[in-house]
Order: structure tokens, then sequence, then C-alpha cells
């Protein structure tokens, strides 16, 4: 039976008693509103953890005045159900004063220069900071020996891996790959907020990434391929805000045909904001 606390002393306890056991913690960071695309993150985390942690915390620090945070899904009780089917041995559901006890406007914040600057972290100001404040509070809370983190948040999962090294975390970020539809489409909460054509739509994201990757591999210019990228999307209906070729580390590459690369998109349809993006390297 899956255990549940709200509280962080509630959460140490249990932690403290599985390390004086001997047993290698594996922790999985949610907002909840949990698909198959989570539940894969807890199974990674499984294979190389005796013991898996997952928190469930919509967090208030990422979101920016005018985005989804009051609308975003909340379904603790199924969440807990399908963690429990995936074998996972604690679910963490803190309340927001447990996790800012002095607020979120009075609340130390943390930075990661450089790469929250840009893609994302350009289109959304502050997210990233937000990001980082409260899975380095998590971090702390939970102390795991490794944590598991989606590839389909790309730049997200740069900034942990950045964050975590810098400040001498002694954890091991496991990257998990990205879980698609049978169409092609990334996994996520905010699909459900796509409405019928809206969804039948969204797949265009994955076919211009396909697109991107084949023509970098034919080493077309990459201004050249990231417009066509945008010019696409747009004829499909989508507001984009980026189109992008990067190498592994976000830097901008000279040239299409360099190893190491991957495209990324950012694209709202509708109300909907999706991302996306896709190594080049892989098949």
């Amino acid at each position: 039976m899956i255990k549940v606390h709200e509280t962080v002393a509630g959460l140490r306890a249990q932690v403290r008693q599985w390390r004086e056991e001997g047993a290698r913690i594996g922790f999985v960071p949610t907002m909840g509103n949990l698909h198959a695309g989570h539940h894969a993150l807890v199974q990674l985390a499984r294979q190389h953890a005796d013991k898996v942690v997952a928190s469930i915390f919509v967090n208030p620090t990422q979101f920016g005045p005018n985005e989804d945070y009051a609308r975003y899904p909340r379904t603790p009780e199924r969440d807990i159900e399908g963690l429990q089917a995936q074998g996972c041995d604690l679910a963490f559901l803190p309340t927001v004063d447990q996790m800012y006890p002095f607020g979120t406007i009075g609340c130390v914040q943390m930075h990661v220069p450089g790469i929250t600057d840009i893609l994302c972290g350009a289109h959304r100001p502050g997210h990233f900071n937000g990001v980082a404040t409260v899975v380095a509070r998590l971090f702390n809370m939970v102390q795991p020996d490794l944590a598991v983190f989606g590839r389909k948040d790309y730049q997200q999962l740069q900034v942990i891996r950045y964050m975590t090294r810098e400040l001498s975390f002694p954890i091991e970020i496991v990257p998990a790959p990205t879980l698609r539809e049978a169409d092609g489409l990334a996994m996520s909460s905010r699909n459900q907020y796509l409405e019928g054509e809206q969804r039948r739509t969204a797949v265009r994201i994955y076919e211009t990434l396909c697109f991107m990757r084949e023509a970098a591999r034919q080493g077309l210019p990459l201004a050249g391929i990231e417009d066509e990228a945008r010019e696409r999307l747009e004829a499909a209906g989508f507001e984009v805000d980026y189109s992008e070729i990067r190498r592994a580390d976000l830097s901008r590459p000279r040239t299409a045909d360099e190893p190491g690369l991957l495209a990324l998109v950012a694209a709202r349809l509708g109300r909907t904001r999706l991302i996306d993006n896709l190594e080049f390297d892989t098949p």
C-alpha cells in the first residue's frame, strides 16, 4: 500500500526509516494529473532505486500572471491510485504553506543563469526561476539518491542538471525518453485542453520536428529549416513561440550537420501551449 504524506516532517521520517534499512531512494517530481508518461518516470525510477517517492504539487511560482495555474487540472485521488499501480512507495502532496512557509512573495528564489533566458525562458519570464526554486526545495525535503525528469521538457531537464551540479546536490539526474501517443503527439497533461479538431492538428508539431531533423540530415541551412518549420506550424493554425535547432547544451550550432543536435518547438493552439523536441541522433 502506498504511503501518503502532506507534511515535510512525515515525509522525512519515512525516508529516514528507509535509509536506515539501507534503501536507495528514487524521486519523481510532478504537478499531478498523471498520465502514462508520468507512470513511465516512476517505472524508470523503480529500475534504479529500492524505494520511489513521487511528489504532486502544482507550483505557483512557475506560472506567470496570465497563465493557467488556476485551471491546471488537479486529480489527486486518481493520481495516487495510478502511482500505487506503478509500484510507487510514497506520494508527497504538500500544501503551498508547506512548500513556501513565508509565502510565495517572500520566499528564497533560485536563478540558473544563461539557459533560463532562451527558448521558453524568453517567452515565460521567471518560469524557470520558479522551477529551480521548487525543485531545490523538493530535493532538500526528499533528499533522494536519484531523480527522474522527462526529456519532453528538455530545457527544464538542462536547468535541473545545471542547478544540481552547481549546488553539489548528491543526486543523480536520470533522463527519461518522451512518451508519445500513437500519432506521435507527446503526452502532456495539457493535451486534455485540446478540443476536437485541435487534437488532430496538434500532431503537426511532431511532424514538423521530424521535418526539421530530416532537413538537417540533408545539410540544409539552419535558418531556412527554422523558418520553414515556423511557416508550416503557422499555416496549420499555431501561434509559434519558437522553432529552433540547438546543441544538447542548448547553445547555437553553426551548421545543421553537427552531431548531437535537437529541434525544439513551442507553440500555442487556441489557449493551449504545447512544447516538444526531437533529438537528431536517435531513430
